[in-house]
């Protein structure tokens, strides 16, 4: 059987489309510029979300595609944020953890998402797309939207919730024989395990310099 999984993730990567190997190298920097704290993450970033709402589309992902759209415009919005600085040249927002209040907030936000894109992924398999996968379409997607809005705010919790949503897209985009982006969010999970410890890092650091 494993040795049928790797036979058929070659086949598709010689497939692969090129549109598709520019939003994965695009798509890897701006996770790796994300981890570094580096505003370059924006624009190498909407390259890719662009790149994907296509991709996505075309393969039934619409909560996906979705998802790529609300990246595009969120981007736009972090790019803004990221850049605002202080009088000392420091970010104006600077890398933190969430208090128990926002983490409230982050998990009704991500229910609510979690809820609707289901019920409309669950309708669009029912009326034209029969074979979208509502149900891990829509994590994927919700815990993507929570996660995209927590990077603007720097906060440290976001790299959880682009964990899970890693982990769900990799056998999404597999079973829609888009191997080389299968394989893309497996490299994405290693740079968000590896982010999530960055950050944490960043964060301790910001505590004791305000105290």
């Amino acid at each position: 059987m494993l040795s049928q999984f790797f036979s058929e993730l070659l086949n598709q990567l010689q497939n692969a489309k090129p549109l598709e190997w520019i939003g994965v190298i695009a798509g890897i920097a701006s996770v790796w510029f994300s981890k570094k704290e580096n505003i370059l993450v924006y624009p190498v970033g909407l390259i890719n979300t662009i790149i994907y709402i296509f991709i996505s589309a075309k393969g039934a992902l619409f909560g996906e595609a979705a998802v790529n759209l609300y990246y595009t415009i969120v981007s736009i919005y972090g790019w803004w944020l990221w850049a605002l600085k202080k009088e000392d040249n420091k970010p104006q927002t600077p890398i933190a953890y969430s208090n128990k209040k926002e983490i409230v907030y982050q998990l009704g936000f991500f229910s609510f998402f979690l809820v609707s894109l289901f019920s409309i992924l669950s309708l669009v398999k029912k009326g034209f797309a029969a074979d979208t996968i509502p149900w891990a379409d829509s994590i994927a997607s919700a815990s993507a939207f929570t996660g995209m809005w927590l990077m603007a705010k720097k906060k440290v919790e976001s790299w959880y919730w682009w964990i899970l949503t890693n982990i769900f897209s990799i056998p999404l985009y597999f079973v829609k024989h888009y191997a080389l982006t299968s394989a893309y969010y497996v490299i994405l999970l290693l740079l968000a395990f590896s982010g999530l410890m960055e950050w944490r890092r960043k964060a301790i650091e910001n505590i004791k310099s305000s105290t």
